[in-house]
């Protein structure tokens, strides 16, 4: 444990992060104010849509914010997962010239998913202040469900780009699920709108869906569906919670066993 939090690795993470996150933007005029426009513009689209022609969350309280709060929830696992996929491939060259512990590159593009999601965070803050949204004694819950999907997130990108490195038709068919997922995950519409309560309880057994509910729940609306609401108690939670703990233990490894390989196989 010593070893992989000693100064030389946290010295080679810090540096990772700040060459990400200047490589992201590089040769953008806007540069890291896309960060914060991205979010906002895809919010103002679907809310135009979904809001003022389809009419969604009239039930809702705050549904403008609580909208936005789900896209700002889902881009987070999207990004450091989307991020993770790519991650060893992208720094083959790094890998295969000098000896570093590939945990480090995985870690790295997880914390630039971070920053961006503190800097998503900030405008969403900026609307619930405006919207004079009383900020609940729950609000302190909300790191602990955002720690949640990073810890899934986290697990997701250590078998997807342990994977990737030998099987490239991952990242096409990762396209395909994330596409399907941001649908089946209550981030446009209210979990209500599902007729069939066992459905509902179904969409919620994923842990993006349950800690996105959750963290409405805490700082945008009470009238939002939980998974403690559905099932009448909290022991449920041992599902989620159970699977987000597999999914990083599978993740660690299958990344160990598959990294002695990464040099070449990339």
């Amino acid at each position: 444990m010593k070893h992989i939090f000693s100064k030389k690795n946290r010295a080679l993470l810090a540096e990772l992060v700040r060459t990400d996150f200047k490589l992201r933007y590089q040769g953008s005029v806007l540069g890291y104010a896309w960060s914060l426009l991205k979010p906002l513009l895809m919010f103002g689209i679907l809310y135009v849509v979904f809001v003022k022609f389809i009419r969604l969350g009239g039930d809702i309280p705050n549904f403008p914010i609580y909208l936005l709060f789900g896209i700002v929830t889902w881009n987070f696992f999207s990004e450091i997962t989307t991020l993770g996929l790519m991650s060893v491939v992208g720094r083959g060259d790094l890998i295969r010239k000098i000896r570093i512990p590939r945990w480090i590159i995985i870690l790295s593009s997880s914390i630039t998913g971070l920053i961006n999601l503190g800097l998503n965070l900030m405008v969403v803050l900026v609307f619930v202040l405006f919207a004079n949204i009383d900020l609940l004694k729950t609000s302190i819950y909300v790191p602990f469900y955002l720690l949640e999907i990073y810890i899934f997130a986290l697990g997701v990108s250590l078998i997807l780009s342990a994977a990737y490195v030998k099987y490239r038709d991952i990242s096409y068919i990762w396209e395909v699920l994330m596409q399907a997922g941001f649908y089946l995950t209550p981030i446009l519409y209210p979990l209500s709108l599902i007729a069939n309560e066992n459905i509902q309880k179904l969409v919620l057994i994923n842990p993006i869906a349950q800690a996105m509910q959750d963290a409405r729940y805490a700082l945008v609306t009470p009238a939002t569906t939980t998974l403690k609401s559905l099932f009448g108690g909290p022991v449920i939670y041992l599902v989620p919670i159970g699977i987000v703990t597999l999914t990083l233990v599978g993740g660690v490894l299958y990344f160990k066993k598959e990294a002695k390989y990464f040099a070449e196989n990339l």
